[in-house]
């Protein structure tokens, strides 16, 4: 049976089941006083973890979204998100702060967001190096939104304003912003990261004046392109399906967007990935050499897709200790 992470919507305080007045008002910050959070079971990766919502109103481009009935979306027992009705961070507060924020973005190849394997797990690991983390709970594009495509990539833009609007509250230096996405997540955060000159969606509120350029970005296990013969991704055919126009090809291939504003990055793959080659990385390295943007990248003979932070005592559990490695080189842990 499907447990159901499903967070209430405004105005929704009569449905049975929810907690007492008492346990709303207990509840996370974030929650309006008109809102209520029925209680979860502690098994359910990220259950009480704090909700911001990303969107002060309905999200740019219209849609109806999915049916949720009344809820933010819904987490299966295992961690994996789906039916989005409403985008946002789930906050994960480190004991020793360092002034460092990480957007993570879960893959899920964009029809669910696996927070259980890529997200949570990988926060506490964040979280012991000092580093506030926000897990991107976004849009899943095939979810009925009009902006299609696009809709994750807005979501992923207003989380990086949001965060640095909101960097006193949280104790974060708002130059040290970094993104980092898994498999879809990692496309994701990859136009993110190389997308920063272009604004997806008309300024909301005075969050939007703040700036979309992460510091830096972590991409694992990504999916990088939409060209062949290197496509036959569940990504692709989510985001623009199986003919791909040239002007779709570019916009939606992260690798021909690199340019010399991109943002140092971060690359990890097993080499027998079947689902994101390893050319994908390899692209998106020789694109990052040519633009002359600082670049690292880990191979691996062995690992598959998917190993979030890798089993222990195999290859692929060693790179969030080359991840943390790498952003100390780069002042991202300075204090």
């Amino acid at each position: 049976m499907r447990l159901d992470r499903r967070l209430l919507l405004a105005g929704l305080g009569s449905i049975a089941g929810l907690h007492s007045a008492k346990a709303a008002t207990d509840g996370p910050p974030d929650i309006a006083p008109h809102e209520a959070i029925r209680g979860l079971p502690r098994s359910l990766p990220g259950a009480d973890l704090q909700v911001i919502d990303l969107w002060p109103g309905e999200p740019p481009g219209g849609g109806r979204g999915p049916d949720a009935d009344g809820f933010r979306y819904v987490e299966g027992v295992v961690g994996d998100i789906v039916r989005v009705a409403r985008p946002c961070l789930l906050v994960m507060r480190p004991a020793n702060a360092n002034g460092a924020a990480m957007i993570v973005a879960a893959g899920g190849g964009y029809e669910f967001i696996a927070i259980g394997n890529e997200g949570v797990p990988v926060g506490r690991v964040l979280n012991a190096a000092g580093i506030t983390v926000f897990l991107l709970i976004y849009r899943l594009p095939a979810e009925g939104w009009g902006s299609g495509p696009d809709a994750p990539r807005q979501d992923a833009q207003r989380a990086l304003r949001l965060v640095r609007s909101r960097g006193t509250e949280f104790g974060i230096d708002s130059a040290r912003v970094g993104v980092l996405g898994f498999s879809a997540g990692g496309h994701l955060m990859g136009e993110t990261a190389v997308g920063s000159a272009q604004n997806l969606y008309p300024a909301e509120d005075g969050v939007d004046a703040q700036p979309v350029r992460p510091a830096l970005a972590g991409l694992i296990y990504p999916v990088i392109t939409m060209r062949k013969p290197f496509d036959r991704t569940h990504t692709r055919r989510i985001l623009v399906g199986d003919d791909v126009t040239p002007a779709e090809m570019k916009t939606y291939s992260v690798d021909l967007q690199v340019g010399p504003e991109t943002p140092p990055c971060f690359l990890a793959q097993a080499i027998d990935d079947p689902v994101a080659v390893a050319d994908h990385p390899l692209l998106m390295f020789a694109a990052l050499r040519k633009a002359r943007v600082p670049a690292e990248l880990h191979l691996f003979e062995r690992g598959g897709h998917g190993f979030g932070l890798g089993a222990p005592g195999t290859p692929v559990a060693a790179w969030p200790g080359l991840f943390l490695a790498w952003i100390r080189l780069h002042g991202f842990l300075q204090r």
